[in-house]
């Protein structure tokens, strides 16, 4: 998503067209499979469970050496014949318009992995409670009981401060056992009632999680850029977040993070942290990998949005609290205990991760931050697709999609 950025701002690690990878890691005359950027739309999904990341990361699907990032291409082929194109292309900045002008004016983080090197629902879990409790896969029996661990809403609340959850379709946040608790019903709010009108009312809560459409209904589609979900729909949606937080009056006390729950199987070439990652608990993850959450998964995008950023930052590594800190998904609560002051950890990973509150470098807040992005792709990639599968023929869609100003429109 955010790889070929490079060629705006030099700074951030992101691809050259250089990278590539083979076909076949014991091959030693494997064909090559280079890293290039006409991502356009993405179906079907690639693997990323966790015997798969351990193939892309490693070259095959169970190690514990060093990481070689060298089994995507591999790993998609035995997922699909052909598939090894896909999780090798990236989006041209121009096909991602409202990251372009993000990462341009505010923050791009560099170094962030997702927490683990797994599928979606236990790096969710990371991302409010510092850990999955032992969870490596979406397993439906266990989101269903709900996991017991203590979050950040929990340690919100008790030191006196308030929180919101805005949900489109109903939340993952209720994966959470204890908020499904009949006292917290009133901070869970419907996205598209309530999210623009506490915006400019300026009532939004101390700690805000906004969640996105992760499934398409009837014919609304979903937002969430998970595939075969079209990405132009993702790029509406935080401009529409975007858009009202810009217009509230609470505006320049607000830092509004955007971050991926993992890597969904695509190519990346730095090596995820392998050494000095403490376990959040000591559970360790059910067989036969017996995971001991020792080592964080692939690097995701990450954008960091506030009047106290200076324009075109780029976030590397943090400066600890640990020499080894890295910055991934328990940063977030622990940058959150940091700034209201909470009195204890949840585990030892928010205990460790770096925590992000240093890229507020501005001495005052600025006031040329863009109101509006105007510049979103109205023409959209799932309908290309139908005309694909429909007449079976290949069309260069780059070539059709046009900008539109949507705030005129």
């Amino acid at each position: 998503m955010l790889g070929w950025l490079k060629t705006i701002n030099p700074e951030i690690d992101g691809v050259t067209g250089s990278e590539s990878n083979p076909i076949s890691t014991t091959t030693s005359n494997s064909n090559l499979v280079y890293f290039k950027d006409q991502a356009v739309y993405v179906d079907p999904d690639p693997g990323h469970s966790i015997q798969a990341v351990y193939e892309q990361v490693f070259g095959v699907e169970w190690t514990a050496e060093a990481p070689k990032m060298n089994g995507f291409a591999q790993n998609a082929e035995r997922t699909l014949k052909g598939m090894a194109e896909t999780v090798m292309n990236g989006f041209r900045p121009d096909a991602v318009p409202v990251y372009k002008e993000l990462a341009e004016n505010f923050a791009v983080c560099d170094r962030w992995f997702a927490s683990v090197p797994a599928a979606t629902q236990p790096n969710r879990l990371y991302v409010h409670s510092a850990t999955s409790h032992g969870a490596t896969s979406n397993d439906t029996k266990q989101l269903a009981e709900g996991f017991p661990q203590k979050t950040i809403f929990e340690s919100m609340e008790e030191a006196g401060h308030s929180f919101g959850i805005y949900y489109q379709y109903p939340p993952a946040t209720l994966f959470y056992r204890n908020l499904r608790k009949l006292k917290y019903i009133d901070n869970f709010h419907q996205f598209d009632l309530s999210f623009k009108r506490h915006c400019e009312e300026g009532k939004l809560p101390n700690y805000v999680v906004v969640e996105q459409r992760y499934f398409d209904l009837l014919s609304i589609p979903g937002n969430d850029d998970h595939p075969s979900h079209d990405v132009s729909n993702g790029q509406q949606f935080v401009k529409q977040v975007y858009e009202s937080l810009r217009s509230s009056p609470q505006w320049e006390e607000i830092l509004f993070v955007v971050i991926y729950d993992e890597h969904g199987g695509f190519y990346d070439h730095v090596p995820t942290p392998v050494v000095g990652v403490p376990s959040p608990d000591d559970v360790v993850g059910p067989p036969p990998y017996n995971f001991k959450f020792d080592r964080l998964g692939v690097r995701i995008p990450a954008l960091l949005i506030s009047p106290w950023i200076q324009p075109g930052t780029v976030l590397h590594g943090p400066s600890g609290p640990y020499p080894n800190s890295e910055f991934e998904h328990s940063s977030i609560p622990a940058t959150v205990k940091k700034i209201f002051n909470l009195p204890e950890f949840l585990t030892k990973r928010d205990a460790w991760a770096g925590t992000f509150e240093g890229v507020l470098t501005a001495s005052a807040p600025r006031n040329d931050c863009p109101r509006e992005y105007i510049y979103i792709r109205v023409i959209k990639l799932n309908t290309v697709k139908n005309i694909y599968n429909k007449h079976n023929f290949l069309y260069n869609v780059n070539s059709t999609l046009q900008s539109f100003n949507l705030a005129n429109s």
